[in-house]
Parts: C-alpha cells; structure tokens; sequence
C-alpha cells in the first residue's frame, strides 16, 4: 500500500493554526506522469526552481554528449535516466518546495488512495487531539554541583585495570 507524508502550511494571517483543509498529502513511490512527461510535470505543481535546474542539467547533458560526439542511443539513454531520476525522485522534490515555503511536517500515513490515507490520518488526528494530556507546569532547571576533590591524588585514585610501576605480575 502507498504511503503519504502529511504537510500543514504555515498559518495565513489572522490564523493561530492552519486549517486542516488545507494540509497537503504527498504519495511517496514512483510518478509516472513526472516520468513520461517530466517538463509539464514540474510546470503542473508549479516546481519552478526544479524545472530551470532540470532544464540546465538536460541542455547542458545534451551539449556534452555531443562534444563527446555521443551517438542517439547514448543521447537517448541519458534522457532515460534523467526522466526515471525525476519519476523516482518526484515525491522528494514536492516535500522539498513545501518544506522551503515552511511547510511542517506532520507524519506518515498508510492507505489504498489519497482518499483512504485522508480518512485515517484525520481520524488519529482528532482522536490525539481529544485525548491530548494537559502540560504540566514548567519545572525550573535542576542545578548540579561541580565535583570537588578532596585531598591530594594517590595512586590509589586510579581506576581500572592499570599496571602499577615496579610491580610484578
């Protein structure tokens, strides 16, 4: 079964906590359409900063294997690890646009479908969120004492299994 990681943006202003409609769920795994079609993938969910990098590497992928005087299979092979690369890594670069914007984080969570993974993250959600524990009161720091030696160091302060000079064995 797909596993999703749950994001909640940042609150709007006037917003204590973002609304839970608003949370984002993102399916880890391998994207097909960011495969296949890679450019309008990123254009699609609006990953700009991954589009012009994926730009750069594939012109700049392209201009060396022709320097190199690659053949097309060569030509196209690369462009089959780039696009796999961006099908397998698709998931990876949304969690990192919403983690840039301050996005947080809340967790994983299991389901058949985006729909499914909704129904049982919200259900734990609001299950925690009712039996959430009061605080308790802030304890003030412990404050420790610094060791102190009493006395002048003996031989006899050593610990462990030390050979002591001039004795036999």
């Amino acid at each position: 079964m797909p596993t999703y990681t749950v994001h909640q943006p940042p609150p709007r202003k006037g917003e204590a906590t973002s609304a839970p409609e608003r949370f984002v769920f993102v399916r880890d795994g391998f994207h097909f359409w960011a495969f296949v079609l890679a450019p309008v993938w990123l254009l699609w969910r609006r990953l700009w900063l991954a589009f012009v990098i994926y730009l750069i590497v594939s012109i700049a992928l392209g201009l060396v294997l022709r320097l190199l005087d690659a053949g097309l299979t060569m030509q196209f092979l690369a462009g089959l690890l780039i696009a796999l690369l961006i099908g397998f890594e698709a998931a990876s670069i949304r969690r990192w646009k919403l983690t840039r914007r301050g996005w947080k984080m809340l967790g994983f969570v299991v389901g058949e479908d985006a729909e499914m993974a909704e129904r049982r993250f919200f259900a734990e959600w609001s299950k925690r969120a009712v039996e959430a524990p009061v605080a308790p009161p802030a304890m003030p720091e412990p404050r420790y004492a610094t060791p102190v030696r009493r006395g002048t160091p003996s031989p006899s302060d050593v610990i462990g299994l030390f050979p002591e000079p001039g004795g036999g064995r």
